[in-house]
């Protein structure tokens, strides 16, 4: 495992870690990187110091990595559950839907789905904010 600290177009700054130096480059190619704070899917990676250490260290850090990474797929399993429970899935059609939950002022209604980056842009032009949520595999 390798931790970079990547940066956005926008210089905001967070930490992800990698199974090794490629997977960082095969995830940016894909553009499956996105900035935690604005979405950019143009990231970089921060120079970062190694770190260098014993074995029985490097085992404990697996280990605590392993059980931190188990810990946060459950805590993404269970937000992916409230989500699919208590709002309306309308797939592609997201940001029709949106626009319209969004203008109609009287509506409560709560709606998930998926859109394209440039959907994303063009919605929070109009002021319409969105979160993205990792949604991670229930069998992976």
């Amino acid at each position: 495992m390798i931790k970079y600290i990547l940066k956005c177009e926008k210089n905001h700054e967070f930490e992800s870690w990698f199974s090794d130096s490629n997977e960082f480059e095969k995830l940016k190619n894909k553009k499956l990187l996105e900035c935690i704070y604005c979405s950019s899917k143009k990231i970089g990676k921060s120079i970062m110091s190694p770190m260098v250490s014993g074995s029985k260290k490097l085992d404990f850090e697996k280990k605590t990595i392993r059980k931190s990474l188990s810990e946060e797929k459950i805590k993404l399993l269970k937000i992916r559950k409230y989500i699919e429970n208590n709002f309306e899935y309308v797939g592609e059609n997201f940001s029709k839907k949106v626009r319209e939950i969004y203008y109609d002022k009287k509506s409560n209604k709560t709606i998930y789905g998926t859109t394209t980056q440039k959907e994303r842009e063009e919605l929070a032009e109009e002021g319409i904010d969105l979160i993205s949520v990792p949604w991670v595999d229930k069998d992976n």
